[in-house]
């Protein structure tokens, strides 16, 4: 499934440049002509949230993706590696430092002495070096790029994942009291029927423990609402229980996904899993990493420069002017096979990134896989419970008329009773399960829910072009 072709590891690197890096194996990104297992249908795209069409919903991720401190974290790390960059292009400019020195000679007459100058030094770059650290350096923002929308494309999932763990617990809690309603009648009914001789005292304590292990449940639901409601404070910027949106989980269904997304074909997920690209942003950055340590094989060339001004006295500090200029090449020669062991240390590291660009894009796909399988099992699952429901309120209404006339036990009557609530209850645990199926399968296709700034994005491992955070030209 995946294929193997070389291309240049100078992809990063600023056209007209020659390129030191080696060729390095990266996988085909073709991958699979088609997924495993039929897609959804398709509807939204982008923002695919909103296909539950649940308004709280919507303003809960909103909220999150503005106030998350993870995608803040995510986002200075990038303002880090922008600033990097810039620091590592400024470097192919000339430097330039000034000096003053000042002083009083005791010899002559506590003569003031003043001298000045100006220090500069270029490096032309001849062995490479400059140039592969600032391909480094573009694919890091690069990879810092792609990890703060990563970060908000699994923030997105986990609050639409725990809003919908609340809204199960709500479910719960209403199917709870629901439930704990019907064995209240059946326990009244038995209790008239003992009082009227007609039911033994058995049957009294049979109902009441029916009765009490369902309440005993109310515990654990509000055990599971508590964890799922700090997990959305967590994942807002929130301290635990000091955030709790209007109208939440008022309503006792599990949100409904309306609108499959436009998955694609496995392909799409190398241009659109953005973990999957900030793994071939950390490949590229290996490649220069081999390119910079190659350079240090070559001879490299620096070129000093000095102005000086003053003959040692205040007077003199405009009348006399030294203006010095030189090179030096420095010659690698011997150094006990440091520099080529360095070289073949880059080139390991390399090989790990390309195994682990492999697994992260095998990975994303298996996700997908996953979630297209979940979503038609749960919904096959869904139908099967909703008819069993439906068998079960029949079977309860019919041994309950059996039971006041005397032609069935109780235990029938609580057996029926059992089957309901277990139905309904693992309807609303299925469709929980649904729903975030449905959210699974939109975070491992990549959909992001927002727009990026094309001047911000900068594509790593491709043939002919980089551009830079400043613009989209190619650097000269």
């Amino acid at each position: 499934m995946i294929r193997q072709m070389l291309i240049l590891s100078g992809a990063l690197g600023v056209a007209g440049c020659a390129s030191i890096e080696p060729d390095i194996l990266v996988p085909d990104t073709s991958g699979p002509l088609a997924y495993a297992t039929d897609l959804p249908p398709a509807g939204l795209e982008g923002e695919w949230w909103r296909g539950f069409d649940d308004p709280v919903m919507d303003a809960l991720i909103e909220q999150g993706l503005a106030a998350n401190l993870d995608i803040d974290a995510a986002g200075d790390r990038l303002g880090a590696a922008d600033a990097l960059l810039r620091a590592e292009r400024a470097d192919r400019l000339p430097s330039v430092d000034g000096t003053v020195e000042g002083g009083v000679d005791l010899r002559s007459d506590s003569e003031i002495t003043l001298a000045a100058g100006l220090f500069g030094l270029f490096n032309p770059d001849l062995n490479g070096r400059l140039a592969a650290e600032i391909r480094a350096a573009v694919a890091d923002y690069a990879e810092a790029d792609y990890i703060l929308a990563d970060r908000r494309r699994i923030v997105a999932g986990a609050i639409a994942n725990q809003y919908i763990e609340y809204r199960r617990s709500g479910a719960q809690l209403a199917l709870l009291e629901e439930s704990t309603d019907l064995q209240r009648q059946t326990l009244r009914i038995v209790q008239l029927r003992f009082e009227a001789g007609l039911a033994a005292n058995l049957d009294v304590r049979r109902a009441a423990a029916d009765l009490a292990q369902t309440r005993a449940r109310q515990g654990l639901i509000a055990i599971a609402r508590a964890n799922s409601a700090n997990a959305l404070a967590a994942l807002l910027a929130e301290p635990p229980g000091a955030y709790v949106p209007p109208s939440f989980g008022e309503t006792a269904s599990i949100p409904d996904y309306a609108a499959g997304p436009v998955a694609g074909v496995p392909a799409d997920l190398l241009r659109r899993r953005t973990d999957i690209l900030a793994a071939e942003a950390r490949l590229a950055q290996a490649a220069a990493t081999i390119g910079i340590e190659r350079a240090d094989l070559r001879p490299s060339l620096t070129i000093p420069g000095t102005l000086a001004a003053g003959d040692g006295t205040l007077g003199g500090l405009f009348n006399d002017f030294l203006l010095g200029l030189g090179a030096a090449l420095d010659l690698p020669l011997f150094d006990g096979g440091r520099r080529r062991a360095e070289v073949n240390a880059a080139r390991f590291e390399a090989e790990a990134r390309l195994a682990e660009y492999r697994a992260t894009f095998l990975d994303a796909l298996g996700e997908v896989e996953n979630a297209l399988v979940s979503i038609e099992a749960y919904r096959q699952r869904n139908e099967a419970l909703r008819e069993a429901i439906e068998e079960s309120e029949t079977a309860l209404g019919q041994s309950n008329a059996l039971y006041r006339e005397g032609l069935a036990s109780l235990f029938d009557v609580l057996d029926a009773q059992r089957q309901l609530i277990a139905s309904r209850q693992s309807l609303i645990d299925s469709e929980a399960a649904l729903a975030s199926s449905f959210v699974a399968f939109h975070v491992a296709v990549g959909s992001e829910g927002f727009e990026r700034d094309p001047a911000r994005v900068v594509p790593v491992m491709q043939r002919g072009e980089t551009r830079s955070p400043e613009n989209s030209e190619p650097e000269a």
